[in-house]
């Protein structure tokens, strides 16, 4: 899917939020698609820009929320609202492909979720909206290759955890200079702590976000960062959640402090978590909650060169272990027994080069204890040591599986053991768990190395380790998959140097993964 950059598209790209002038936008919309909102509306409806999601072949989800006053509840009048849009193969819109008219609705926080199909495979395209006499900042995105395709290349750029209390998004404006086919976003969009003073950021409100409204606050002030901004209208985002998104390590419907949260305030937490996240993520209506729960675990194809399974970590787990026996309890599962036989199907039965895994949570071993005997991290999958086992087991007859994940807000690469008590089993796959956006701000390289650096020796598999901000950028053709770990000097003003940290090669045939 990557190609070539044109000096028109490099302008498009690096014009801040992609926006072409309001004017011009309206001298090229057609006269016959437009068409006024029900009621006069308030200015500034596009604030928080546009973007898109989920590529098919033949199909985008194109997302955008109508919010004049994004920081208190959206400030749009309690109407529903036709909302236009369109797409064309080229920026100028003289080539248009598809349009419509979706309704923005009162009851999804006035967000528009634009399902377009009968477009053509691998190709870029242009997007916008209109209502009320205003018009949405434009967005490019891509459609997936040809089902049958088995060529070309694919650059994905990976990325999670975004902490506005810790610092300012700056990896996304490299991103954008990158220019990836499709970002995968893996968890932590948003963070449900309470606003402090400590960092160069202070979240919107009083408190931890807890019901709708509140929700929809936090999700709206991080659609403010311009770099993230920037970013959802360039590419094509595939997202999933991780534990921020609602409440710090949570498990199904368990909280991460039950004492202080009750069972059924919970359930209406999550309910509320969820609709906000529908409402400000480009995900098809599969994923409109059902109440305290929501579909997010699903595939995509990118031709016969990749398949990229998307995992839900969160809503199907049993409560996080407390100790080594019980992380190595067969009871213990990560995935549910549904989403596990899902993905067993989908690696097994994949004519794809590469099986990607897009995993929240690390599926590497952290062993934090230096010598003999062994300590864990039990919210991750070494607290579900009997579940990760056999899947890491069911890998050695899955073609190419390379496991991309984060939460641990550093980077951490590694191979993928059969068994990871014994160093000398056979390597399985590659995983890479990808440094955050911001989360944990600017580490002390130095402090990091001097606490990390010691447990080398008990973890052999790992390959870099590393505590910059940044992103992992791949690139994957049938021959190999060509990894770069980017990061950026510092989070702590609006903008940053960036540079590559590490260079990695996956080859194809070969489990795991080797710095080069």
């Amino acid at each position: 899917m990557t190609v070539a950059s044109s000096p028109d598209r490099r302008r498009f790209l690096t014009g801040g939020a992609a926006v072409l002038g309001a004017a011009a936008s309206a001298q090229l919309w057609h006269p016959a698609s437009a068409r006024a909102a029900d009621d006069p509306l308030p200015d500034g409806v596009f604030s928080l820009g546009v973007a898109s999601g989920d590529p098919l072949p033949d199909g985008i989800v194109l997302w955008t929320r109508l919010a004049p006053d994004p920081l208190h509840g959206g400030g749009m009048p309690d109407q529903d609202v036709s909302v236009e849009w369109e797409i064309a193969e080229d920026e100028r819109f003289r080539r248009v492909a598809r349009r419509g008219v979706a309704r923005a609705r009162t009851a999804s926080g006035h967000s528009v979720h634009a399902d377009v199909r009968g477009l053509r495979p691998g190709r870029a395209y242009w997007y916008r909206f209109r209502t009320g006499g205003q018009i949405s900042p434009v967005g490019r995105t891509r459609t997936a290759p040809h089902r049958e395709a088995s060529g070309g290349s694919l650059r994905v750029a990976l990325a999670s955890c975004q902490n506005w209390q810790h610092g300012y998004f700056t990896p996304y404006a490299d991103m954008l200079d990158q220019d990836p086919d499709v970002v995968l976003f893996v968890g932590d969009y948003i963070y449900e702590s309470t606003p402090s003073s400590a960092g160069p950021r202070r979240h919107e409100g009083a408190g931890e976000p807890v019901t709708l409204e509140q929700y929809r606050n936090r999700y709206a002030q991080y659609k403010t960062d311009p770099d993230l901004v920037a970013m959802h209208a360039a590419a094509p985002w595939v997202v999933t959640f991780d534990d921020h998104e609602v409440d710090n390590d949570w498990a199904g419907e368990i909280p991460q402090d039950p004492d202080k949260q009750s069972h059924d305030a919970f359930v209406a937490r999550l309910t509320a978590a969820f609709q906000a996240y529908y409402e400000h993520m480009p995900v098809r209506a599969s994923a409109i909650p059902d109440g305290p729960h929501i579909q997010m675990y699903r595939r995509l194809e990118f031709g016969r060169l990749a398949r990229l399974n998307v995992l839900d970590t969160r809503q199907f787990r049993t409560d996080q272990a407390t100790s080594q026996a019980g992380a190595q309890d067969p009871a213990m599962t990560m995935l549910g027994a549904r989403q596990k036989q899902w993905l067993l199907d989908g690696l097994h039965h994949s004519s794809a080069r590469w099986n990607l895994i897009a995993s929240q949570i690390m599926m590497a071993e952290t062993d934090l204890l230096p010598g003999d005997g062994k300590l864990w991290f039990y919210d991750a999958w070494d607290g579900y040591q009997a579940e990760r086992n056999a899947l890491l087991q069911e890998f050695q007859e899955v073609r190419n599986p390379v496991v991309l994940s984060g939460d641990r807000h550093l980077t951490m690469i590694s191979d993928l053991k059969e068994d990871f008590a014994d160093p000398d089993s056979d390597t399985v796959g590659a995983e890479f768990v990808g440094t955050s956006i911001s989360s944990n701000g600017d580490q002390d390289q130095a402090a990091f190395h001097a606490e990390w650096d010691p447990l080398k020796a008990d973890n052999p598999h790992w390959k870099v380790i590393d505590a910059h901000r940044g992103y992992h950028l791949f690139d994957i053709r049938r021959d190999g998959i060509d990894a770069q770990v980017r990061v950026v000097d510092t989070v702590t003003r609006p903008q940053a140097t960036p540079s590559t940290l590490s260079r990695l090669r996956v080859e194809n045939g070969q489990p795991g993964v080797r710095e080069v």
